[in-house]
């Protein structure tokens, strides 16, 4: 089976993405990931990702879609995956339709006012990265480790804000294109986690 996963920041994602693969038997596909894979393995769509990355610029869709693709092909992808972070734009939609059949797309949906406070209340530990929300904190120290919690800049309400505003111009209208192809499947990021996850098995056909 071959699935997107959709979703705002914060939603949830790349969570309830492991649950599922590990579910299913078949990988996560992070664009993040691969591109960081094909640097190291300097293949050669990962040297060119590199040149744009060591200038500072964003690496262009033709080169993140060559990726993809290159990853798509290989042998634990022939059972089915995940693909988490991409497409981000309809016209990688577009793209990934030419070398590509998506079974379903589940879109993990969660307010702008929920995902706000759910990013900017987390806390990291500098030392062990450990996560925590300050809803269930009592102090500011790592339970794990004793260091002192921080918030990171892209948990701040301002750049949750923009990150949100960045989602529904460029990857909110992928909704809209995969439900006019009928695979767009809708289940609630709000909900508790076990809840979520068994709603996007239930909509994938593997309901327990």
């Amino acid at each position: 089976m071959n699935v997107i996963f959709l979703g705002p920041p914060g939603a949830g994602k790349g969570t309830q993405a492991v649950r599922v693969c590990e579910r299913l038997g078949i990988p996560q596909i992070s664009t993040g990931d691969i591109l960081r894979r094909a640097i190291k393995e300097q293949t050669p769509t990962g040297l060119a990702a590199k040149a744009y990355i060591d200038r500072g610029d964003l690496v262009p869709d033709s080169v993140v879609i060559d990726i993809v693709r290159e990853r798509l092909a290989q042998p634990d992808c022939q059972k089915g995956y995940i693909l988490d972070g991409f497409p981000r734009t309809v016209p990688q939609a577009q793209a990934l339709a030419e070398f590509a059949t998506i079974d379903a797309v589940i879109d993990i949906e969660v307010s702008d006012e929920a995902l706000t406070q759910r990013l900017s209340g987390r806390r990291v530990c500098p030392a062990c990265g450990a996560t925590y929300h300050v809803s269930r904190l009592s102090g500011d120290a790592c339970e794990k480790c004793g260091a002192k919690l921080i918030q990171r800049d892209d948990d701040k309400a301002e750049t949750v804000l923009s990150r949100l505003a960045v989602y529904h111009a460029q990857t909110a209208p992928l909704i809209d294109f995969y439900s006019e192809k009928g695979l767009l499947r809708t289940v609630d990021g709000a909900a508790p986690m076990d809840d979520c996850f068994a709603a996007i098995l239930k909509a994938l056909g593997e309901a327990e």
